[in-house]
């Protein structure tokens, strides 16, 4: 629709500049040979052209103004599963602005989920700001949404934005967790709002550790290696393939850009699918960084919700935009995603996880995300 409105507005401002700029030689010769009257008929004419022109392009400019925070993908004709998953992202470091989208086009596109994409949006730009904390339109969207991945880091979001995320979890419904989701909410500004038991540094009972710990099964910890000089190189659980987990369908070699991060315990319900080792550089063929101890990167488990239903959880603390390069890393949250909705007997053996147009994920790092950017250029 959106694409239709804007050609139709391109149509009509390319008709009158053709016919603005056909006028002009086609009476330019009125100046010596016409009576003044003629002359300012003429320039009448060009004058109401050119004030259309302007109230044309005032439109078109007032339109794009309005065009939503948030974007959304159909899977082919007859094709739907009929499950729609909104995908939320917003951290400073690991691009969640670039990788969602792209997992949004293969989830909609290759497996026939219907997506949505929102971002942390500056109200004052309208452009994607990461750094800014405090607002994530669309969460609205979750109230209808058989799935959640989150991939967000420090957000404290007003209550009219979070309550959509409380109401979410207290549904028991599931939910996939990236890379930054073990703290994906800080509560630094309004330590007493009545969400603030989601923060990481959470200390309320039956909350200790916040939203990371509560639902996905761990907080934030630590970096296990060596930011920007080590890699991951997953291990896959061969207890988990013994008994056919089919998260690991089509699984055999995921390395990574971003380090291992710390895990201190998991919840006795949690089986972990790959553990991470810390490799040498960043590079694939890095060695192994044998005198450091494995980490779980990737697991599942379910959480019991306030009002006593249980949801599903995927989370890996692997997932920086770069890091999906790596097409079974892609492939682990495509299969994750229909494991986490019920279908996991749909997975297949080796899930198609190709690129839907063209994929340039930038490195990651804290302030080196791509400005200007608004949600509709990630279409």
């Amino acid at each position: 629709m959106t694409k239709d409105i804007n050609y139709n507005w391109t149509v009509s401002i390319s008709y009158l500049t053709s016919h603005t700029s056909y006028l002009i030689p086609q009476t330019s010769h009125l100046n010596m040979i016409t009576p003044m009257n003629t002359i300012l008929n003429r320039n009448s004419i060009l004058t109401k052209y050119t004030l259309i022109g302007i109230l044309i392009l005032s439109m078109q400019t007032a339109y794009a103004q309005k065009e939503d925070p948030w974007i959304h993908f159909s899977p082919p004709a007859g094709q739907s599963n009929g499950k729609y998953i909104v995908l939320v992202g917003g951290d400073e470091a690991y691009r969640s602005e670039e990788s969602l989208p792209m997992l949004a086009k293969i989830l909609a596109e290759r497996h026939g989920f219907h997506t949505t994409v929102l971002f942390a949006i500056n109200p004052e730009t309208q452009f994607i700001d990461p750094d800014y904390h405090q607002n994530i339109p669309g969460l609205q969207f979750l109230a209808k949404a058989d799935l959640m991945i989150i991939a967000t880091r420090f957000r404290e979001l007003p209550d009219d934005q979070m309550q959509h995320i409380h109401k979410y979890f207290v549904a028991g419904k599931p939910v996939i967790g990236l890379r930054t989701a073990t703290h994906a909410f800080y509560y630094s500004r309004n330590p007493n709002n009545q969400y603030a038991k989601y923060g990481f540094k959470s200390k309320e009972i039956g909350w200790e550790g916040g939203f990371g710990k509560h639902i996905l099964g761990e907080n934030w910890v630590n970096h296990h290696g060596a930011s920007g000089k080590e890699g991951t190189r997953g291990l896959i659980n061969g207890l988990e393939v013994a008994d056919a987990n089919p998260i690991l369908n089509g699984i055999s070699d995921i390395w990574t850009t971003t380090e291992v991060y710390g895990i201190k315990s998991l919840p006795s319900n949690s089986k972990v699918l790959l553990w991470g080792q810390g490799t040498e550089g960043v590079s694939p063929t890095g060695a192994g960084v044998w005198k450091r101890s494995i980490m779980p990167v990737a697991w599942t488990r379910d959480y019991l919700s306030e009002s006593g239903k249980s949801g599903r959880v995927f989370t890996t603390t692997m997932g920086a935009a770069i890091d999906f390069v790596n097409e079974d890393l892609r492939r682990l949250v495509v299969n994750a995603a229909y494991w986490t909705v019920g279908l996991e007997k749909n997975i297949p053996a080796k899930s198609n996880v190709d690129f839907v147009g063209r994929y340039e994920p930038t490195m990651f790092g804290l302030g080196g995300y791509k400005k200007g950017k608004k949600p509709a250029d990630y279409k």
